[in-house]
């Protein structure tokens, strides 16, 4: 849902996602430094986990297109691969 709000000077239009409730473990150190670090940042600690998932996500996802280049490499360089695996 893109959402609109307007101010005499600005608009600034975001959009909407929708959310969903997670139960996890995680180490209480570790936990108590993200919270730390999501007071820091002035953020709430489910948009600081939101983030820090999609990036990770980000991260260790090959995107498709790498995926075809990768393809086509190999396919263009057969006969190098055979050379060199004798």
């Amino acid at each position: 849902m893109l959402v609109s709000l307007t101010n005499h000077d600005m608009s600034i239009n975001f959009c909407l996602m929708s959310t969903i409730k997670i139960s996890s473990k995680v180490e209480a150190a570790v936990w108590e430094e993200f919270k730390a670090l999501a007071k820091e940042s002035h953020q709430n600690v489910s948009g600081l986990l939101t983030e820090a998932i999609s990036d990770y996500l980000s991260r260790r996802q090959v995107r498709p297109v790498v995926l075809d280049h990768l393809n086509d490499s190999m396919n263009e360089n057969d006969e190098l691969g055979k050379l060199l695996a004798k």
